[in-house]
């Protein structure tokens, strides 16, 4: 059996092996385990009591965290000519249309979020295969296609993030840095949380929040009792 290093050690002192913890607790320890050299992201993990594979099932929506997410989110809005300086001035990285549209087509995807307008949506169609499989595609849904684009720009840069539960019934998200205080990562995530909550399906049977778990980049994740934050 191999030994444990100095920071695993520390890990199992400080964690109890099975035990669910408040939202609170959690935000205090997760920072207390986490030895990273760099600014781990937080992320949290909500197993859910749905059946994905159902449409009236389905949970996804959008949430704006009180502190943002720590990061600095790369916007490229696709937009026409007059929405141009609007886009601008509310923060977009990349404005255009056609010259960018022909980048993604050549494979360029280094961009966090694309916004866009509901006029646009044909030409962005044929990206499909390239946009899809890095959750790039703007949805209506997620507040990525819009006549506001302005808005939605200033929205996703001030922390707005979007969600779907995955096919394992699981919702995950970063909600912020190991830097942020504890009270800022106990706010982010109760505002995650409490959407998620509002989002119930009237289809879901039984217990609908199975298990929250908080965890930073390599770090190991610590169990919330969801009693504590319902």
């Amino acid at each position: 059996m191999s030994k444990l290093t100095k920071n695993q050690k520390s890990v199992a002192e400080k964690v109890e092996a099975g035990k669910a913890y408040t939202l609170q607790e959690a935000a205090k320890l997760v920072k207390e385990i986490t030895f990273t050299k760099f600014d781990a992201s937080l992320d949290i993990d909500i197993r859910l009591g749905v059946d994905p594979r159902k449409a009236n099932q389905m949970v996804r929506g959008t949430v704006s965290l009180p502190h943002g997410t720590g990061k600095v989110t790369r916007v490229l809005c696709l937009c026409p000519p007059e929405a141009e300086t609007a886009a601008k001035e509310a923060g977009a990285d990349y404005v255009g249309l056609d010259e960018y549209i022909e980048k993604i087509k050549g494979g360029w995807t280094d961009i966090d979020v694309i916004i866009t307008m509901p006029s646009i949506m044909g030409k962005i169609g044929a990206l499909g295969r390239v946009l899809g499989p890095r959750g790039l595609m703007p949805n209506p849904k997620s507040g990525t296609v819009t006549m506001d684009v302005a808005k939605a720009i200033r929205e996703v840069k001030q922390g707005k993030i979007d969600f779907k539960v995955d096919k394992s019934g699981i919702v995950h998200a970063s909600i912020g840095k190991v830097s942020f205080d504890e009270q800022k990562i106990v706010e982010n995530a109760k505002e995650f949380i409490n959407t998620i909550i509002k989002l119930k399906p009237a289809a879901a049977k039984g217990t609908y929040m199975k298990s929250i778990y908080l965890s930073s980049t390599m770090s190991q994740g610590i169990k919330i009792d969801p009693k504590t934050v319902e």
